[in-house]
């Protein structure tokens, strides 16, 4: 058996394939279950005992010699086949996995989407800004408290440099190089000097609209409010307009939206009062217009402003604000749509 064993050593070793089936074929014929090789190791129970184990090393080292053997004339095919460039275009390529667009950024398109079918178009304006078109501009007086270093990161003094608290910086800019009809919204990112929690952040995220023309009320306002509440809420929700105050518009607002948890009934999300609020509007103050350049006697207008976060976390059912900004891709992932 030690002389079959040597003279298979002797023909493996001279073995040759010109590509892989035969390469394949070679490994079937000397190493498969019912190979050469295999075939010596039933034999080898037949041994006798003072030969076992000098036979069963030889064995042995012919299996590993076969196998040796084969690989390297495998990876002779493949070196050959591939040549210089070492590419093999036939393999599969590496999956590359699918990413996911940010929960904020879906919102934010979403109502982009709703309001360009009403005409409304996208401005955009930088995140550093001066007093004038952040405060002045939009009829904040001097003694504002959103001047105070409490809710607004100043970057320089005299005159005043700072990160925007509102994109209705953006407005001011747009009014004043642009004459009337004007109908526009400017979504962007703004800065409070505010304690990051569940429910607040220091970097949020904006929209706002405005809308300047002859005649414009606030049933236009109404009306169109109505009209985004239920393109995003679902054709059944319901809005109301409560009294309060901006600076920079005149009769001002709050718009809550019916809840679409509860459909109204009363829920711990809407505080068992049926309601959202959702964002601020208003009829433009006349001394906006007087101060961008536009005629208040001509024209009239409104202006409403909702933050992104607040809407997706309506959207999505999400109760902390801070996972909105951590880049989790846990999280992030959920949020798969369609390109």
């Amino acid at each position: 058996m030690l002389e079959k064993i040597k003279a298979l050593q002797d023909e493996i070793a001279a073995l040759t394939a010109s590509n892989k089936d035969e390469a394949e074929e070679l490994r079937i014929k000397y190493l498969s279950k019912k190979g050469i090789i295999s075939q010596l190791f039933d034999e080898f129970k037949n041994v006798p005992v003072d030969q076992k184990k000098a036979i069963g090393s030889a064995l042995n080292e012919l299996k590993n010699q076969s196998l040796e053997k084969i690989n390297e004339l495998k990876q002779l095919y493949e070196a050959k086949r591939l040549g210089a460039e070492g590419l093999d275009l036939s393999l599969p390529g590496e999956i590359v996995p699918i990413g996911s667009r940010h929960p904020l950024a879906i919102v934010r398109n979403e109502i982009i989407s709703i309001f360009s079918r009403l005409g409304f178009v996208v401005s955009e304006g930088p995140e550093i800004e001066d007093d004038w078109h952040v405060f002045s501009a939009l009829n904040f007086p001097p003694e504002h408290p959103a001047r105070d270093m409490q809710d607004t990161f100043f970057i320089e003094k005299d005159p005043d440099i700072l990160l925007r608290t509102h994109t209705s910086s953006v407005q001011v800019r747009v009014m004043e190089k642009t004459q009337p009809p004007i109908r526009a919204i400017f979504p962007g990112r703004v800065f409070r000097n505010e304690a990051i929690s569940y429910r607040a952040h220091c970097i949020f995220h904006q929209i706002e609209g405005l809308y300047v023309d002859e005649n414009v009320s606030f049933a236009d306002l109404k009306q169109t409010l109505l009209f985004f509440a239920r393109e995003f809420f679902g054709d059944k929700t319901e809005i109301r307009l409560r009294p309060s105050y901006f600076p920079f518009t005149e009769p001002s607002a709050e718009m809550d939206v019916s809840c679409s948890i509860c459909g109204g009934k009363g829920c711990n999300v809407c505080k068992h009062t049926g309601w959202l609020e959702i964002m601020g509007c208003g009829m433009v103050d006349p001394n906006v217009f007087e101060r961008c350049g536009i005629d208040n006697k001509k024209y009239t207008g409104f202006a409403f402003g909702m933050g992104i976060e607040r809407i997706a976390m309506l959207k999505y059912g999400i109760k902390d604000l801070r996972l909105f900004f951590e880049n989790d891709v846990r999280f992030l992932n959920q949020f798969q749509v369609a390109y």
